[in-house]
């Protein structure tokens, strides 16, 4: 297991209506979270995955969904914590000493292709820590109080973040172990990383790698799933 790949699926999926969880809902009537671990179950570059659910659905998902749809990278189905951090790091005080690279994916981005995979994996190798991300296409202006304008971002220099994120091990490990030490929560992994020094390299993902986290982007999913276009 040089490679594992940690999928946080914990998220009660607050923005989501209906009250089930965003990673159980279907999407050409199979579970979010099944179509996301199938692209790791077809990566080459991926040994092992390790994946990251709400505490009591522990058993259910490891008997319906990984044994159930012959998910054979899932080598664990671990109990996750209240926020998506502490989620991922229950999968990395997991990883087995013989692991090198560590590739960190959304369970809700079923749109992940295995090149990307294999693309973040191989950046990890070479650069030390890495993220895919797209270019910001619109204008983006920061904010303040009131909803006033301060100011307009320059563009060229703005993307969107996306998963996967991959690290050599201690890397991340050492990462996570200054945030929990120092009660910093960041809003991904590679944030984690930045704030130690190390620099990440930021690598083209597509579009498509849409997170779902509201019903709309449920409908654009399913859209891009039948149709594999490019947005």
């Amino acid at each position: 297991m040089k490679t594992v790949a940690i999928i946080p699926a914990a998220g009660t999926g607050k923005r989501m209506e209906g009250g089930v969880s965003k990673q159980y809902l279907a999407l050409e009537g199979v579970p979010i979270l099944v179509l996301t671990l199938r692209r790791f179950e077809e990566a080459p570059a991926i040994d092992a995955v390790f994946l990251i659910v709400p505490a009591g659905d522990v058993d259910v998902i490891r008997r319906e969904m990984v044994d159930f749809h012959g998910l054979k990278k899932v080598r664990k189905v671990l109990p996750g914590g209240r926020e998506r951090q502490d989620s991922v790091k229950a999968g990395i005080d997991a990883l087995p000493e013989e692991t090198e690279i560590v590739v960190i994916h959304d369970g809700v981005r079923p749109l992940v292709t295995v090149d990307l995979i294999g693309v973040s994996v191989e950046g990890a190798r070479k650069f030390g820590a890495v993220s895919l991300g797209v270019p910001v296409k619109d204008t983006v202006k920061s904010v303040e109080t009131g909803s006033w304008v301060e100011q307009t971002m320059e563009r060229k220099k703005l993307w969107l973040t996306q998963t996967p994120q991959a690290f050599r091990r201690e890397i991340i490990q050492e990462a996570y172990r200054r945030a929990f030490a120092e009660g910093f929560y960041g809003t991904d992994d590679a944030s984690l990383v930045e704030r130690t020094g190390i620099r990440v390299k930021m690598l083209p993902g597509i579009y498509e790698n849409i997170k779902i986290t509201t019903p709309g982007d449920l409908d654009l999913g399913a859209i891009l799933m039948k149709n594999r276009i490019k947005v």
